[in-house]
């Protein structure tokens, strides 16, 4: 089952720490956003593997809700 990883809140991506391909567990980091001055990670909720990847390193004005990591979960 596909599981789509999406922005939180609006803001400006600062680091994405996944690629497709990378394996991941629940609760790993994949990307952190910038939204005034704060930090905001965004986790997998699911173990799985990373099948796309959105958004990019330094990549500004993202909107809340955008799509950013499709995960496929593992059975």
């Amino acid at each position: 089952m596909t599981i789509e990883i999406r922005t939180l809140t609006a803001g400006n991506v600062w680091k994405v720490l996944v690629q497709p391909g990378d394996n991941v567990a629940e609760g790993d980091v994949l990307f952190i956003m910038e939204v005034m001055k704060m930090e905001v990670p965004h986790t997998a909720p699911a173990g799985g593997k990373v099948t796309a990847v959105y958004v990019a390193a330094d990549q500004e004005g993202l909107d809340a809700d955008a799509p950013a990591v499709d995960l496929e979960e593992v059975a």
